[in-house]
């Protein structure tokens, strides 16, 4: 933000210009001129303080995968996957540090990857403060964290360091360069040279994050195959579900309240006026407009899945609406900022019906995700990356990426087709990127036997052969001690 000036040569003819008008005009001036660089200084440190506050709430989500996942494996695998939560967090915070962030936004480079700010060298500038690696640091662990939930209660523990150590520090970072840094090749930021002359709009990873962390937890999970019993011989399904539905609503409720900081703080500030100073609209009113169609997104996937599912199964079933209304937060992610509310309605309805038929597509191929993760970031991320292709708002495109005249917008808004094709584009780099880098590590750890446990280990469980012991003690009273004696 540029600070107001004043100029005691032109003040001071306005004051008469007597013997004291130069001192007045001086005086005046300077006065001024204070003010105006706290104006400065407050909002950098209202934007800045947005900013760490979204960042914390996103990684408040880290709690809520925490929780979700533990309440959908098996209690013997409990404190496993508590484990790989808490450690996609620190193994990513030390990676991304060191390179992953310079990978991502490293700026000026090249169109493929960063090379700036390695170990945040020349930390804060201009263009970066920490606040802001602080943000990014929580959307790459989100995407780790995604991976876990696709290979729990089965994988080895070193090979969830390996995998974790190699998405938050390369895989993820490539991928936020090209869509999110003003020098990726798809990026909508580019001065010049946009990709079909849109760039994608992906504004908080529908396809960076959730679709980058699916189809790495897709690899890991089909590599390393189903857990045992899951299929019979005839190859039917065999239900295994989660021990505590408790977790996955508190989980649920957890990663509700952080998108608030994923969708509504990718903003990244929120002091701007759109036009003309001193109105009641401005970046302000697109971040509560973000919180709102988050909000419907999630809404409409959830009672979608419920009444869906209840044809399907003849259940009320809590764990399936909630898995609902997370996918319909993941197909919204990428396109809030730039849809009415009444079309996020319309992305949670169509979510709740990918994930759906992803699930039941998984179960005909034996593909085995104990947590739906890969169906749900993978299959509601994709749809959410085209949803903002058909449904984005000349208006809202403008106001969030401007100065660029005639940019393309939603294809059903009128807008053409330029941004669409964008974001195919941008599906099937991410699908071919991650398929290869991640693809491959899992595959060599298979190789090296790195990756799945042994037979007797799994049907132990991962928390009394790998943790030294369960996540929950069980006292029961023994039945040959008497309650209570009866004394004659």
């Amino acid at each position: 933000m540029a600070a107001y000036t004043c100029s005691a040569t032109e003040l001071h003819p306005l004051l008469g210009g007597g013997a004291n008008a130069t001192a007045a005009a001086e005086y005046i001036c300077g006065r001024f001129e204070a003010i105006s660089n706290k104006l400065v200084d407050t909002t950098y440190a209202v934007d800045s303080t947005f900013l760490l506050f979204s960042a914390y709430l996103v990684f408040a989500m880290q709690l809520g995968f925490a929780m979700l996942c533990a309440g959908s494996v098996r209690a013997k695998n409990t404190m496993n996957i508590m484990l790989t939560n808490v450690l996609d967090a620190a193994t990513g915070g030390i990676f991304f540090y060191v390179f992953g962030f310079a990978f991502a936004f490293g700026t000026p480079s090249n169109g493929f990857i960063g090379k700036h700010f390695f170990g945040l060298e020349k930390f804060p500038s201009s263009s970066f403060d920490y606040g802001y690696f602080l943000f990014q640091w929580a959307f790459a662990i989100a995407a780790a964290g995604i991976t876990s939930g696709s290979i729990a209660e089965r994988t080895q523990f070193v090979a969830y360091l390996i995998y974790s150590s190699v998405l938050t520090g390369l895989v993820y970072p490539v991928v936020a360069h090209w869509f999110w840094c003003s020098d990726g090749w798809g990026s909508a930021a580019r001065g010049e040279g946009l990709l079909f002359g849109s760039g994608v709009i992906d504004f908080a990873g529908s396809g960076v994050v959730h679709l980058v962390g699916a189809v790495a937890g897709f690899w890991g999970a089909l590599i390393e195959g189903p857990r045992i019993g899951r299929f019979d011989h005839n190859g039917k399904a065999v239900p295994m579900k989660g021990h505590s539905g408790t977790l996955v609503v508190l989980g649920t409720f957890l990663l509700w309240f952080g998108w608030y900081g994923f969708n509504p703080g990718s903003f990244l500030n929120i002091l701007k006026a759109y036009g003309e100073s001193g109105s009641y609209y401005g970046q302000w009113s697109a971040v509560g407009r973000t919180a709102v169609t988050t909000t419907l997104a999630g809404c409409s996937a959830a009672l979608t899945t419920l009444f869906a599912k209840r044809l399907q199964t003849g259940h009320w079933n809590v764990t399936d609406v909630c898995n609902g209304l997370l996918g319909g937060f993941a197909a919204i992610t990428g396109g809030c900022a730039v849809v009415d509310p009444w079309a996020a309605i319309i992305c949670g309805f169509v979510a709740a019906w990918v994930l759906i038929g992803f699930n039941l597509l998984a179960e005909k191929l034996k593909y085995d995700d104990p947590l739906e993760a890969a169906q749900l970031h993978g299959g509601c991320g994709t749809w959410g990356i085209i949803f903002t292709a058909l449904f984005a708002k000349k208006e809202y495109v403008n106001e969030v990426y401007p100065g660029l005249a005639n940019r393309p917008y939603g294809l059903f808004m009128g807008g053409g087709g330029r941004l669409l094709a964008a974001h195919v584009v941008q599906i099937l780099s991410i699908i071919g990127w991650v398929s290869v880098t991640i693809g491959a590590v899992f595959f060599m750890l298979f190789k090296l036997e790195l990756l799945r446990t042994s037979h007797d280990e799994e049907m132990a469980g991962l928390d009394l052969t790998s943790h030294g012991g369960m996540a929950y003690e069980y006292h029961e009273k023994d039945e040959r001690k008497p309650v209570f004696e009866v004394t004659v």
